[in-house]
Parts: structure tokens; sequence; C-alpha cells
């Protein structure tokens, strides 16, 4: 019975023991265990992975919302990690009828290994210097004229018997009057081209210097090099071994969806330069066949009707969107970009995304709402030690935190659940900004020579990393107050804020 398209998987998950167990006995984060999976390293989301494990698998699209530095575009990038690499190249060939209408051409991961086997047979038979005819390797630079004796290439003096090793003529130069000399022109040739019978009829045979071998190109082999040089030209708008994570936040209409760049000389065939060298990909033609992240996607604003496009056909053409460039008459028809999308927005920002773009996501993925807290249990206090542990081992700028300071950071996270959240034993998952304690700790126990981040320097942190609303409160008392007092303020301003 064949299987259904969709199957919601569960996300892996390492067994907790390990982790809990060196949460209990450990000193310094070196001890704590950090898992290889990307998804497995995102704490306190687990709704969030198991939904993007699924989206991974089926390829289904994703919009993410919840404040910033809740693990978005770790979920993200996450996702891309579980994508099957790339298995289609795509090209822009020239079009010799028509050169302002290049054409699309998508080939496979076979169609090419099966064109390099091809190119590795036309390279000819290597032989070594000493096998080749004396006239050979004496033009292509190996013998030496007057004594025989084989150097390499690039010597241009014999080091037996100190003779020039290649043939040498005098030119004029257009200022021997001035000079009262000739100069010296050395020939060394690259290329030798000799016959040989064979079957009964003389066929070509070439010799390539190739490094410090020749290379040995007979008469089938300059056959089929030749029918591959007639190839119609081309360019590789998205390479086989590419990225499959493309990020494309606070994209422009040319950024994300490619362009033609102008030419003053437009597609002359003598000062120009052909149209389909001119193409550029966009980011959605980038990220095919991988994730396309747009965080804060309702700052595209119309931008998202074009994503829209691109979404729903999985081609999107491109064209020149300068009126003004010689680009603007060309236009390539119908480019693959089947991407997975992957959108991030603040819950504020909900209501300026595009209602179609929603539910062109809905009609194949997910809205998740992320968590903003999890529970202040032992389990969960262990996930924030792997948590500080990962972001050490990530910045390998910063030395490790012993126990203490572990304890100081996750004692902020519960402080920041209470005063962000109003939750009693809960632990904030704004992972972000603990992070910047962690650094600025960090940062500091460097800057002491300090083997490890102690506690001290965590108490520095958090009271050096307060935003500025938390210092003005603390040196005036309230925000009020501290625009009451800014000097910066005119004598009106004051008056108005007095009077309100």
């Amino acid at each position: 019975m064949p299987q259904p398209e969709f199957e919601f998987i569960q996300a892996p998950k390492t067994e907790s023991k390990p982790l809990l167990e060196a949460f209990e006995t450990f000193q310094t984060t070196t001890e704590i265990p950090i898992p290889k999976n990307p998804l497995e390293q995102i704490i306190g989301q687990d709704e969030a992975v198991s939904i993007a494990f699924a989206a991974a698998r089926q390829k289904r699209n994703l919009m993410l919302v919840g404040p910033p530095g809740t693990g978005k575009s770790l979920l993200a990038q996450a996702v891309a990690f579980y994508l099957p690499r790339p298995r289609q190249e795509v090209n822009i060939l020239h079009n010799p009828e028509n050169p302002e209408r290049p054409v699309v051409e998508v080939r496979t991961r076979e169609q090419i290994e099966e064109e390099h086997k091809i190119l590795k047979q036309v390279r000819g038979r290597l032989i070594a210097p000493s096998e080749a005819p004396s006239f050979v390797a004496e033009k292509l630079g190996f013998r030496c004229r007057h004594c025989s004796a084989l150097s390499s290439a690039r010597q241009s003096v014999c080091p037996n018997c100190n003779s020039d090793k290649f043939l040498r003529e005098q030119a004029h130069s257009p200022f021997g009057d001035l000079l009262g000399h000739y100069m010296d022109v050395t020939y060394r040739q690259e290329r030798v081209h000799t016959t040989k019978m064979g079957e009964g009829r003389e066929e070509v045979v070439v010799y390539e210097r190739s490094g410090e071998q020749i290379s040995v190109l007979d008469q089938p082999t300059l056959e089929k090099l030749e029918t591959v040089k007639k190839k119609t030209p081309r360019k590789t708008l998205v390479p086989l071994a590419r990225k499959n994570f493309i990020v494309a936040t606070g994209a422009s209409e040319t950024e994300l969806l490619g362009d033609v760049r102008h030419d003053p000389y437009g597609g002359h065939p003598g000062l120009g330069t052909q149209p389909y060298l001119r193409v550029v990909p966009g980011a959605v033609h980038e990220a095919h066949e991988g994730v396309l992240f747009i965080d804060e996607i309702s700052s595209l604003a119309y931008i998202q009707r074009f994503l829209l496009t691109a979404m729903q056909e999985r081609k999107y053409s491109i064209v020149g969107r300068n009126p003004h460039s010689a680009g603007a008459s060309v236009k390539v028809e119908d480019v693959p970009c089947d991407f997975v999308l992957i959108a991030a927005s603040n819950i504020n920002d909900l209501q300026q995304v595009l209602p179609p773009l929603r539910s062109r996501i809905l009609g194949n993925g997910y809205e998740v709402l992320l968590e903003t807290t999890m529970p202040d249990v032992e389990a969960n206090r262990a996930k924030l030690a792997q948590f500080i542990a990962q972001e050490i081992s990530k910045d390998k700028k910063i030395p490790h935190a012993t126990r203490e300071a572990t304890q100081a950071i996750i004692s902020e996270a519960r402080r920041r659940a209470h005063l962000l959240e109003k939750k009693e034993n809960s632990l904030t998952l704004r992972l972000r900004e603990l992070r910047g304690i962690l650094l600025l700790a960090g940062d500091m126990a460097k800057g002491e020579n300090a083997p490890l981040i102690e506690k001290k320097h965590v108490t520095v942190a958090l009271k050096r990393g307060r935003n500025i609303e938390e210092q003005l409160n603390e040196r005036y008392g309230s925000l009020y107050k501290a625009s009451m007092g800014d000097s910066t303020a005119t004598e009106s301003e004051r008056d108005a804020k007095e009077i309100r």
C-alpha cells in the first residue's frame, strides 16, 4: 500500500539522562554534552521542533511567529540541514536567433557527472617527457636542445650544460634607435601538432604541456573535444554545489527576484556583453531545492506579491528592472525556484503580512507560535546549561563558564520570565538576550586572562548589559523623569511634558 504524501514525524531526540547526569555534577561547561543534531540544539520549543522536522521531511512551508530571540532563525537553519542536497543545476544559454531572450537549461546531477566523464576522456593520455618524441619534448621546454638533458619546463636554463633551453630570436625594438640594441624574445610552445600513421591513414596527434607531464590527444579524442566545444555558450546561474539555506531578510525587489546587468554597449557582438552573461539570479532562484528564509517578512511590503507568485508557479522569470538600462529589454522565461519558504514575524506585524501569502503557507505548511518561557524544572535548567555551552563553542572567542556562572545566568533567565512574561516558576526563552550577557561576561574574563567565566563576570555583565530603559529608570527613577531632565529637550517640550 503506498504511503500518503503527508506523514507527521516526531523529531529525533537524544536521551535526556546523560545531560541531566552531567548537569548534576558538572564544574565547567566543558563537561556539558552538546548534540550534533541542529534540531536538538533548540531548547524549549519542542512542538515547533517537531513541526520543523516534519516540514523538512515533507517540504512544507513555515510561518514562525514570536518575539525576537526565541530561535526562529535557528529553526529555519535546522530545516535546511535535513533537506537533501540539490540535484539540479540551472544554466542560461545564449540564444543566437534572439539574444535578448536567453534560454533556461536545467541539468541533473547524473547529466553533469556524465559530462565530467566525457571531459576526463578528452583530456588525453598523460605521459612523462621522456616518453614523448625528442623534438616534442624540446619544443615544449622539457629537453635541452644542446645536450638533450631533461628538466622542468619552468627552467629556461638547462641545469646540465647551462645553455638556454628555449629557442630565441631577436626582434627589433621600437626604441632600438634610442637604446642601441635588440630585444631577445623567448619562445616556448604550449602545444605541438604532429601526425602519425594509423589504420592506413594519417592521423593528427597533439601534444600539450600539462604541468610537468605531457597530454597526448589523438584523433578520436580531438573529435570528442570538438563536439564539447560546439555546445551552446552558457552561464551557470545556480550551480549544483551550493548552499541550501538562503537568507532574504530585507531584500529589495532586485535582490529577491533577480536582474539583468546594464552594459553601455548592450549586446553588441564586438563591444558589449552578451545578454545571457548579464543575467543575475534572485534569492528565490538561489534557494531552488532549498530553504528561503525571510525574517521580519512584513518588511518586504508590496514585494510579498511577487514572492507569492514564485511560490505558486515554482518558476519566476528574470527581467531587467531598470527601465533606463540595456537590460530592460532582456527576459529569461521560467527560471526554476522550487523552494521551502520559512517566514518569521513578530506578533505585532502579522497584520502587515499579505493574507494570500499566509493562505499559501497554510495551504502547504504550518503557522507556529513560539514559546517565550518554559517551566523551571531540573531538565530545563540542564537545557539552559547546554545552551550556554553551545554558544561558547560557537563563539570560539571566550572561555567556558564555571558552575556558579552558569547558575547565575539561569537565575537571570528566571528573573526575566517573571519580569517580561509575568510568569512564576518559569525560565525565559528570549535566549538572544541571555547570549549577549554571556558574551559580555566572556569578554571580561578574556580581558582579565581568566581561564573561565566566573560568577563575578556574570554579575558585572548583568549590570553593564542592561538596556537603556533600565539604565534610565535606575538613574532617574522613571522614563518620564528621565525625559524631563533631558538637557537636549527644548523649553517648550519640557513645558508640554509638565502639562501632560
